[in-house]
């Protein structure tokens, strides 16, 4: 049977297909749905980690104890990850170790762009790519295979459109695969660097034996038609290559690293003049003219970006530069924070008060753009609460007072929890608010340690950030809520004073959250009251407008707040009488 499946869910079938028994997660676009499909599948133990390091810990433990396993994560995720992904290398596995990863090129989602397939160089592991859905499916099973096979986790690397594009894909029945005995092997798995010397002569006897692997496969495949053109490619590249030059000749790479140095060599000597397209980085183009080959690849290809079928057609043409222009020229469409997001009140208080806010990731970063503007710095996940104390480290007590760090509910357990110990162990003064919308909101609503539910949505220990604030010694907590503006002026006033750290914890759930009870009311604007001041728009909410001289309210977008009614200083807006 045939299905219509997006990638990340063809990875989710995939991997219940290869009887994989335990799936970890910390989401992230674009690689949120993997985990959520696979949830699914109720033969398989899956869970939201706090966060990516974690996560493959988790994935590590299981698959030495004789699960197949796999673990997902978006590519700054792999970061946070790097650290454990880095020994297992060394250690090896004992059933499979699928570790899937989604690249975010054009960063629709993300604060930066990364090419993971350096990560599989780094560790030398190997690292897989599909093209499409099916491929998605059965790159899980290969990937998994391949782990066992040579001792070695395996990086299956995604990207934005194939994890969020459907093509079909051929169901079949759930492999039956054993739970394998546990594999005590304290001389494998005991990475001190007496057994580390040993397992690291083992690493490069594997990637012999995985570049071998490589050149024998049909995971690499040569398609031979016009051979005056040759493109060698991979991913989603592929896709847009052969729909912009369908009769060149192609060698597509569905394993990354290590690559088939004998199919290259034979591919580039079959035909005249070879290109490599690939998405990101030039690793495959640095790596085959680092064999004495010649091809053209960044030259004429951007760096920067997706690629699409209109691209390469265009280099092709030589017209690359004007294709960049274009692109960059186009009209841009900023996101806003939706209406009644529970950041805005905080945002609106904090730029008020003219202070210096070290931000963190989530919804709550388009606080760093207009009309808002509130917002100094992000770096990455919970790296808010260690940036405001190096303000202080740097600036002093005194700058201190007029800087906040603030970070999502989330964020916080993922990282942000150690920043806040360091602040109290260095006798920090810092101020740190906590903005609490009940959700992981910014990938699509997931549970997390301070929801008291699991990923399967069953109930769980509910962690409470003030008794955990308690515990580590801050002696000034208050919880304020979101949409009281003047509460929350005067308390964020008090804390940055005080002579000690302080944690704010802003409360109100996520208004798009399913089931969620709010006291919201209607409202318009009375025009007789309104003298055009767009003092309400400094909120910068999407359901307020201007016509004319006089705001308006756009009833189809308003959620009833109440924010802007606070805001305006001559009561133009008023409550609707039903």
């Amino acid at each position: 049977m045939k299905k219509l499946m997006l990638g990340n869910e063809a990875v989710a079938r995939g991997a219940y297909e290869a009887g994989v028994l335990v799936a970890t997660a910390y989401p992230g676009t674009p690689s949120t749905e993997i985990t959520e499909h696979i949830s699914k599948y109720p033969e398989i133990n899956s869970e939201w980690s706090v966060n990516e390091k974690v996560a493959l810990e988790v994935a590590i433990g299981s698959a030495i104890a004789g699960a197949r396993t796999v673990v997902s994560m978006k590519h700054v995720g792999l970061n946070v990850a790097a650290d454990p992904l880095m020994t297992v290398a060394y250690t090896g596995i004992n059933a499979g170790l699928l570790i899937i990863v989604a690249d975010d090129p054009s960063m629709h989602s993300s604060q930066n762009e990364q090419d993971t397939r350096y990560y599989g160089i780094f560790s030398k592991i190997p690292v897989l790519e599909p093209s499409d859905s099916q491929e998605c499916k059965d790159f899980v099973k290969l990937g998994l295979e391949i782990s066992e096979k040579f001792d070695t986790p395996v990086i299956l690397r995604l990207s934005t459109r194939v994890s969020h594009s459907q093509s079909l894909v051929e169901l079949e029945e759930k492999e039956k695969i054993e739970l394998k005995p546990y594999d005590y092997n304290p001389s494998k798995y005991v990475s001190a660097p007496a057994n580390a010397k040993k397992r690291r002569i083992f690493i490069e006897e594997r990637l012999k034996e995985l570049s071998n692997f490589a050149d024998s496969s049909d995971v690499n495949k040569i398609e031979y038609a016009n051979k005056k053109i040759g493109i060698i490619t991979s991913g989603v590249a592929y896709n847009y290559a052969k729909e912009a030059v369908s009769d060149a000749s192609f060698l597509k790479f569905g394993m990354s690293y290590p690559l088939p140095e004998e199919k290259i060599k034979e591919f580039v000597q079959n035909c005249d003049k070879v290109y490599v397209f690939e998405e990101l980085e030039p690793i495959f183009e640095q790596k085959i003219r680092s064999m004495g080959l010649n091809v053209i690849g960044k030259e004429i290809f951007p760096i920067v970006g997706e690629l699409s079928s209109e691209i390469i057609r265009n280099a092709l043409l030589n017209e690359s530069k004007i294709v960049i222009e274009k692109i960059e020229d186009l009209p841009q469409r900023p996101p806003v924070l939706c209406p009644g997001c529970h950041h805005r009140g905080p945002f609106y208080v904090l730029k008020k008060l003219k202070l210096h806010v070290a931000g963190d990731i989530g919804c709550y970063t388009l606080g760093g753009f207009e009309p808002l503007n509130a917002i100094d710095t992000t770096i990455c996940m919970g790296a808010s609460i260690g940036m405001a104390h190096g303000f202080e480290m740097a600036r002093g007590k005194e700058f201190a007072k007029k800087s906040v760090a603030v970070i999502g509910d989330s964020t916080f357990w993922h990282s942000g929890v150690t920043g806040l110990i360091d602040i109290v162990y260095n006798k920090g003064h810092s101020t740190v608010i906590i903005l609490d919308n009940s959700i992981t909101a910014m990938t699509g609503h997931q549970e997390n340690p301070s929801t008291g539910k699991t990923l399967s949505g069953e109930r769980t220990n509910q962690i409470d950030f003030e008794a955990l604030g308690r515990s580590i010694g801050i002696n000034r907590i208050c919880v304020v809520d979101a949409y009281d503006l003047k509460a929350l002026e005067e308390t964020i006033k008090e804390e940055v004073n005080a002579e000690e750290p302080s944690l704010i914890i802003t409360k109100r759930p996520c208004v798009l959250i399913k089931g969620a009870k709010f006291d919201f009311k209607d409202y318009k604007i009375d025009p007789k009251l309104c003298t055009g001041c767009k003092l309400c728009l400094k909120a910068g909410c999407p359901a307020i407008s201007f016509d004319g001289k006089v705001a308006k309210i756009n009833d189809s977008l308003c959620v009833g707040c109440g924010l802007c009614k606070d805001l305006c200083k001559f009561s133009a807006i008023v409550e609707v009488v039903k």
